[in-house]
């Protein structure tokens, strides 16, 4: 079989862009995984699916897959790679749309400076929803925000547990340069108090309205930058009184801007999406 593709990436984040609307997509997960693998497929962070929708007022489905194969919630810097996918394909004239994911509807929007902004909903922070195991655990509250301890290899890691479709522990570290995410991102990701794995988010507070932050993501490891965990670290330190909206995210890849109104208000991200080149591919 042969598939058409479009290599794209937002602030580093690098996608396999597929439309299924106008081929027949049906992959196994050994199939993905093999498309995303570095040396022997295209190579990429995520695969990112464009699909018809059978809900009314919305105009696309958007199924993604990591690189190992598996299907996931969400993904932010994702979301704004399907606007700019969509609107150069000539699959919508839209400037704003609503887009079906797994974990609900979403609604990014191209600005007419070229970034995209995505309303990625509200923030989920009930233990139990994101979800994260807290039987037997004593938190600690700053602000608003309740912080978990965490053994991770003998070490006791305070995080923030949120949710933004799909699960985040974030923790707050002097330097991300340092931070060790490589072993610990690892460990936390499969940590037993998260039944569906989790993105662990690794922040350095620069300023009320700048971060520094490294995300090893669930079934990816670490990214050049992570639009979820972006957002789920900006919630974290605002809940926290460590930061206020907006704030401006600097991943390896690139630059986010978060905006966040505070519980019950939806996260708003912006950055940028680009196409890198198309191809195709037989698998």
């Amino acid at each position: 079989m042969k598939l058409k593709f479009t290599k794209m990436q937002g602030a580093g984040n690098d996608f396999i862009v597929i439309d299924a609307i106008r081929q027949s997509v049906h992959l196994t997960p050994e199939q993905w995984k093999k498309l995303a693998d570095r040396r022997f497929g295209i190579g990429a962070d995520q695969m990112l699916v464009v699909e018809k929708t059978r809900l009314d007022g919305v105009d696309f489905r958007y199924r993604i897959y990591n690189a190992d194969g598996g299907e996931v919630e969400q993904c932010g810097n994702g979301a704004r790679a399907f606007v700019r996918f969509v609107t150069e394909k000539h699959l919508t004239d839209k400037s704003a749309i609503r887009v079906e994911t797994m974990s609900g509807v979403i609604e990014p929007r191209l600005e007419t400076d070229g970034r995209i902004t995505v309303d990625m909903g509200t923030p989920i922070l009930a233990p139990e929803q994101v979800p994260f195991d807290t039987t037997g655990l004593l938190g600690k509250v700053e602000e608003q925000e309740t912080l978990w301890p965490l053994d991770v290899k003998g070490d006791t890691t305070w995080i923030s547990a949120v949710s933004m479709g799909n699960p985040h522990a974030v923790q707050v570290v002097p330097n991300v340069d340092t931070a060790p995410v490589e072993t610990h991102g690892a460990l936390i990701e499969r940590h037993r108090r998260f039944p569906k794995r989790v993105n662990a988010g690794f922040m350095q507070v620069l300023d009320q309205h700048h971060i520094r932050l490294r995300v090893f993501e669930r079934g990816a490891g670490e990214t050049l930058a992570c639009g979820t965990g972006a957002c789920a670290a900006v919630v974290a330190g605002i809940r926290r009184g460590l930061l206020r909206s907006p704030v401006q995210v600097q991943a390896r890849g690139g630059e986010l801007s978060i905006a966040w109104a505070g519980d019950g208000a939806p996260v708003m991200m912006s950055g940028p999406a680009v196409s890198v080149f198309e191809g195709e591919i037989e698998i």
